[in-house]
Formats: structure tokens, C-alpha cells, sequence
């Protein structure tokens, strides 16, 4: 079984691939191919992608039972002791606002019973 998602990529990409795959949900193509079909895939989908991103999904004889890759994700498969996990990122950035600590206002009431 192979997955393969689409984000952002170009309308004839997804075109391409359901000569092999069955789009199932826009950008969301599944099918059964040879692994050497879906090698091909993979490789035209990481050379048309443009400022898309994808991710490919396929049956593995592993612990998991599937394997994955990814083009352009800001995720990143990572092995840790042979089960493949993904690295996200922390996102957080300088403009958002810090975490307020302690009891809210209405917290406060509620717990001290003044209001």
C-alpha cells in the first residue's frame, strides 16, 4: 500500500499521479504500485513539487509496518533505536506573547468566592 499527500504542489503533479494512484481527497492519492513504480513516483514528485510539500507512506517489512519520507516538511523522520518517529520543530517565535502564569480572574472568584 502507498500514501502519498500533496500540499501547495502544482494542479499537474496531482494530474500525473493518478495515472497510478487514486486520489481519494484532493492531494491525498493511495494505490498499490511496485516499489519500483513508486520509486519513480517519489522521484517525480520531489523534482515537480515546486514550493509544494509531500509525504509518501508505504508498506515495510519493519516494526512498524510502514515506512516514510518526506520533501520539503519542516518534520523530519527520525530514527531512534530503529522506530522511525517525527522531529517537529519547536515554532515558537520572538513575537508571540509569553504564557500568563497563575489563577485567572474568574479562577480567583470562583476559588476565593469573592466577586
Amino acid at each position: 500500500m502507498t500514501v502519498i499527500v500533496l500540499t501547495r504542489c502544482p494542479v499537474g503533479l496531482r494530474g500525473f499521479l493518478t495515472r497510478w494512484l487514486l486520489e481519494i481527497s484532493p492531494g491525498v492519492f493511495i494505490g498499490g504500485p511496485s516499489a519500483r513504480i513508486r520509486e519513480a513516483l517519489w522521484a517525480e514528485v520531489r523534482e515537480y513539487a515546486g514550493n509544494g510539500r509531500a509525504l509518501l507512506a508505504y508498506s515495510s517489512d519493519n516494526e512498524q509496518g510502514f515506512a516514510f519520507e518526506t520533501h520539503d516538511h519542516k518534520w523530519d523522520p527520525t530514527d531512534r533505536e530503529g522506530v522511525t518517529l517525527i522531529h517537529r520543530p519547536n515554532d515558537r517565535t520572538a513575537t508571540a506573547p509569553p504564557a500568563a502564569r497563575g489563577w485567572s480572574k474568574a479562577a480567583k472568584r470562583r476559588r476565593f468566592g469573592s466577586g
